[in-house]
């Protein structure tokens, strides 16, 4: 495995690029752990999977550098970098057994057949196709065929990263559970660089040690999940994890006070150099609904099993809170904010507040 260095990377599809609107993918700076879980999370067109495409080398970046250890591979290829991608829809030899499909690469790296014999038989016990291993590729389910694309990768010892270009798109839900849970716990028992592309949510923040939110063709936040959560950098993060999303509401703050029309938010300090457009960012959970607070108009209740979600208008602005399923709204209801969920954005990106203790943190 390899500690994987993003170098100023940026690139363009354009012959001739200008300006920032240009690039697909602006510049990006970063370091993969070597043996580290990663996810590349965001929506369609953000940059993800042009940026998986340059650390695999199936592209070159226009600008920047690629390094693997130490070692700088920008202009090597895929195999020179010993780098295993598996992709969104599987990539078989439906003419060969299963057993064959994961020898295929080790005898082509002219590996000794005991060898071939012992890893191919340890993988296919890891993804759950021993009695499989006889069979043609051709007649299996997308799920299985799948299984033998993250068996090809998981195979070879020799690879630096083992690369997911939207892995579970053709899987049914049940099952991506199922090999999203495979896939960790091989990572932890084997340690393996992974880095895992996707737009769904819940696929990176159940799968990564460290989710990578790109937007816009740049990096906005690296963290944990409870750090997306708890302390979304960008209001983009904020309103692309969690479901519902991140309130967030144009305010106007004077120290520890934010002022949402008439209506006044004590909050748990003070913004540090909060200017420009300022808006207060808080999720559902930590919305409370009962007969204290701020008047609102409920306009939506949705039972969603395990709880309820409230939409109402505050001051003329839509507002999510998340209520337990046997909670009752009153009938004259209001709102109010729990300090520990407020955040504070200028100019869409979170402002410290001087005072405040941050979730996980020691006073």
């Amino acid at each position: 495995m390899a500690r994987i260095e993003l170098d100023k990377i940026r690139h363009s599809y354009l012959a001739n690029p200008s300006r920032d609107s240009d690039f697909a993918l602006r510049q990006v700076s970063h370091v993969f752990e070597d043996g580290g879980a990663y996810a590349l999370l965001g929506p369609s067109g953000c940059g993800k999977t042009t940026l998986l495409n340059i650390i695999s080398g199936l592209l070159r970046p226009s600008h920047g550098r690629l390094l693997f250890d130490s070692h700088e591979v920008t202009g090597l290829s895929t195999q020179e970098r010993n780098i295993a991608q598996v992709f969104q829809f599987p990539v078989i030899y439906d003419t060969m057994t299963v057993y064959d499909n994961l020898a295929f690469p080790l005898r082509n790296r002219g590996v000794a057949p005991a060898d071939v014999d012992r890893r191919v038989r340890e993988t296919l016990d890891m993804i759950g196709l021993a009695d499989w291993a006889t069979r043609k590729a051709r007649g299996l389910t997308a799920d299985q065929k799948q299984k033998i694309s993250l068996g090809r990768g998981l195979v070879r010892s020799d690879v630096n990263a083992i690369l997911f270009d939207e892995p579970l798109t053709v899987i049914d839900p049940h099952m991506k559970w199922v090999l999203r849970s495979q896939l960790k716990q091989l990572h932890h028992r084997f340690g393996y660089t992974m880095v895992y592309v996707t737009h769904d949510q819940t696929e990176a923040l159940t799968f990564a040690d460290q989710v990578v939110v790109m937007y816009d063709g740049g990096i906005v936040q690296i963290g944990t999940p409870a750090d997306l959560f708890e302390r979304p950098r960008h209001t983009f993060v904020g309103y692309f994890i969690g479901s519902p999303g991140m309130n967030v509401l144009p305010v106007a703050v004077t120290d520890a006070t934010a002022r949402l029309g008439s209506q006044t938010i004590q909050l748990p300090g003070a913004p540090k150099a909060a200017s420009g457009q300022v808006e207060l960012g808080i999720r559902p959970e930590y919305v409370r609904v009962g007969r204290e607070g701020m008047a609102v108009t409920v306009t939506k209740v949705e039972d969603v099993g395990r709880h309820k979600v409230v939409r109402a208008s505050l001051e003329g602005r839509e507002i999510a809170a998340i209520i337990g399923e046997d909670d009752t709204i009153p009938a004259e209801p209001h709102m109010r904010f729990d300090p520990a969920g407020i955040n504070i954005y200028s100019d869409s990106w979170r402002v410290e507040m001087s005072g405040r203790v941050e979730v996980g943190d020691t006073a």
